[in-house]
């Protein structure tokens, strides 16, 4: 099994406000670059985050593609099998996301479905599950000898912190869609969910294609560690052209613009809120 750096889950207090937006900031900065180096040089990268539910890979992700390019920077969430998926070989769904020429694609949850939830919650068969496990290396050298660059992140989350999270999302409206029924059995199944990754890590922590594990009960620094991470993993350079200069505006040459009246607008919302706070205040 690959060595990895000693783990050091003392996080004695949470960065600044102000130094983890400023580094934030940088680290997005250089994202933009490296987006800009693997269009250019037509390279293929494919990065995988996994974790425990709640441990806050959705979230990493949504700030790795903040402000990149969606046509070069992908992210694939693929829903349950279909039937047909199902009868095909277990990795065929996962080939046709793999980023093309200059892509890259980001996986929320990945192959590794059948090492986790599905060995957990009984949806393979034992006989599959170690299928899975043998094939599962071959499958990524085959990957890398091709070309690409695979990466692999494991967001780990403490039990108290999981719980914690898991209860906001049960009292936000705006993150329910986060809770479901098998993130609810992942709390009843802690223990069968630690040794599924257990097993999983014996047999796909290789050498060619090690697991990266990110400790992630502080968000922002598992972030900001992450990015960090990630952009030293691929060898891109500043290739991005000197900024453009706006040219100025066309004349209108005689050019009229229809009436205001011959359009349909989206009614003004703001307007009306502003309208009723103010009538709420004269009462």
């Amino acid at each position: 099994m690959a060595k990895h750096a000693s783990r050091d889950s003392a996080v004695t207090s949470s960065l600044p406000i102000k130094v983890y937006a400023t580094e934030l900031h940088r680290l997005q900065v250089e994202l933009v670059k490296m987006q800009e180096w693997v269009r250019s040089a037509g390279a293929r990268v494919a990065v995988i985050f996994e974790g425990r539910d709640g441990a806050g890979k959705g979230g990493t992700i949504s700030r790795i593609t903040q402000y990149l390019n969606p046509r070069v920077v992908k992210v694939a969430a693929l829903p349950s099998p279909s039937d047909r998926e199902r009868s095909q070989w277990y990795f065929q769904r996962y080939i046709d996301r793999l980023p093309a020429s200059g892509e890259i694609v980001l996986f929320d949850r990945s192959w590794y479905n059948r090492a986790g939830v599905e060995y957990v919650m009984g949806y393979c068969t034992h006989d599959e599950h170690r299928l899975f496990l043998r094939q599962c290396p071959i499958f990524e050298r085959l990957l890398i000898d091709s070309g690409l660059t695979l990466i692999k992140y494991w967001f780990s989350v403490s039990d108290q912190e999981q719980e914690r999270r898991f209860q906001l999302r049960l009292r936000d409206p705006l993150k329910h869609w986060k809770l479901t029924e098998i993130d609810l059995q992942s709390r009843l199944r802690w223990v069968e969910y630690s040794r599924a990754k257990d097993i999983m890590f014996v047999h796909t922590d290789t050498p060619e294609s090690p697991w990266y594990v990110v400790e992630a009960d502080d968000k922002q620094r598992a972030r900001l560690n992450c990015f960090a991470h990630l952009l030293s993993k691929v060898p891109y350079t500043d290739v991005i052209a000197t900024p453009l200069t706006l040219p100025p505006r066309q004349s209108d040459e005689g050019y009229v613009r229809p009436g205001l009246d011959t359009y349909t607008y989206v009614p003004d919302h703001a307007a009306s809120l502003a309208a009723a706070e103010g009538a709420a205040k004269h009462h």
